[in-house]
């Protein structure tokens, strides 16, 4: 029994579509998008519409950028140029900078090798990182991709790519979360904190 109009099952489906949206999530969003004014609704799509059009990947980093220029961070001249910090997805940048230590330039490769998922080397932007470190004047790569297997994989892989290249390849330190207790941590994470531990 069909309890919505054929359109309105339409807009529910492509709701349930999103990461982490449930059936009944989908519901509430399309009725909260049917009951916006109509120029809001228009608005709304446009937008959509209009990211997707316009929004392509930073010829540099490959980051996300508007039309085929350089995103804003690799058009910064406040940036160093001679560190890169390579991320597996955009939003890792956005994650990166909340810190608002970080000063160098990111590489985004769209993904990291899995091949439970046939996700290979070939599949991310593997190729402009090393055309990048090629070029000359990068003194440091830092791996920032995430502690799990993929991620490990990913930058062991990465590490050995540029080892030719002679520059300074790091990862990034993972430990204890500040504010958490030594009983609750596990035995990865308490080898990665004495791993990574530093002078005081």
């Amino acid at each position: 029994m069909e309890y919505f109009p054929p359109a309105l099952e339409r807009l529910v489906e492509q709701f349930a579509r999103l990461p982490g949206v449930g059936r009944k999530s989908a519901q509430r969003l399309a009725f909260f998008v049917l009951a916006l004014p109509e120029e809001e609704a228009a608005a709304f799509a446009d937008a959509i519409v209009s990211a997707k059009r316009s929004i392509h990947c930073c010829p540099v980093c490959q980051n996300f950028a508007e039309g085929d220029g350089l995103c804003p961070i690799c058009a910064s001249p406040k940036r160093d140029q001679s560190v890169i910090c390579v991320v597996a997805d955009p939003k890792d940048v956005i994650a990166m900078e909340r810190s608002r230590e970080y000063t160098g330039t990111y590489h985004v490769l769209h993904g990291v090798i899995s091949p439970m998922n046939h996700v290979g080397p070939d599949d991310l932007h593997i190729r402009e990182l090393t055309a990048r470190v090629a070029c000359g004047g990068v003194a440091e790569v830092i791996m920032a991709t995430n502690p799990d297997t993929e991620g490990e994989a990913t930058a062991m892989y990465l590490s050995r790519l540029l080892k030719p290249f002679q520059v300074k390849v790091t990862r990034l330190a993972y430990g204890i979360p500040v504010g958490s207790h030594l009983e609750y941590a596990d035995d990865a994470t308490l080898l990665r904190a004495l791993e990574g531990r530093r002078e005081m």
